[in-house]
């Protein structure tokens, strides 16, 4: 069992469960809004109030990206909630890592498990792994050839594990959980994209009873679709308990 220190009594993690998901809302709603009125009265004279969620969350994406992704985030947010609070799940959404994209999720089960989820949606498009060059690459459908896949969502995954371990007192964590703590790092790809089918027999893994793509690019990042999710955390809190 991972022993935990005590955080001060003034200890505050960051926003998370209802708090953050209202934030979502908020931060989705302004970006709405300002693409609504972007050449309205209201934007040139700025009467459109910036929520405390859009301030944290809203401006950690690109504009032309931001209303989509905050969507998606709200959605699988309030599912996971809905799924595992009474498992008591701690869902971070939006946690800003140095220069790079923010971690989408990260969602932890106090001392039992920990999961980093990067959500990508490039449009109708298939994703190959290209085993040789180990990267991730992009097949358009009415195209031949493929582009590799430009920042690599597995190294970015593979960046957000070390940061959680220089990080680990925001959470008030001691470093044995925050390095110790059985984690798995998640690429959920949100439709109309999905991973090609036809990846060799040996980059797929077993998680309970789920098939899933699992390549090892600095450590092993899982490939599920977006309506997987929840399947998957079940089928991986059942290898800990």
């Amino acid at each position: 069992m991972l022993i935990l220190k005590d955080p001060p009594s003034n200890f505050q993690l960051p926003p998370h469960n209802e708090a953050a998901l209202e934030m979502l809302r908020e931060a989705k709603d302004y970006e709405s809004t300002v693409a609504l009125a972007a050449s309205g009265a209201a934007l040139a004279t700025g009467g459109i109030v910036h929520p405390l969620g859009w301030l944290l969350f809203g401006l950690a994406y690109k504009p032309l990206v931001a209303t989509q992704k905050l969507a998606r985030l709200e959605k699988l947010t309030a599912e996971l909630l809905d799924e595992f609070k009474s498992e008591g799940i701690q869902v971070f959404p939006v946690l800003k890592v140095e220069d790079k994209n923010p971690i989408d999720l990260f969602v932890r089960f106090e001392r039992k498990v920990h999961l980093f989820i990067s959500i990508r949606s490039i449009g109708d498009k298939e994703i190959v792994y290209n085993e040789a060059r180990e990267v991730l690459q992009i097949k358009r459908k009415d195209k031949h050839g493929l582009k590799v896949w430009n920042p690599c969502p597995l190294l970015e995954l593979a960046d957000y594990e070390k940061w959680l371990s220089k990080n680990r007192d925001l959470f008030g964590m001691s470093s044995r959980e925050a390095t110790k703590t059985p984690s798995a790092k998640v690429l959920v790809l949100w439709p109309p994209t999905k991973a090609a089918d036809d990846h060799n027999s040996h980059l797929y893994s077993e998680v309970g009873s789920m098939r899933i793509l699992a390549l090892r690019r600095k450590g092993t990042a899982f490939v599920i679709q977006q309506e997987e999710v929840t399947e998957f955390i079940k089928a991986w809190l059942a290898k800990y308990e």
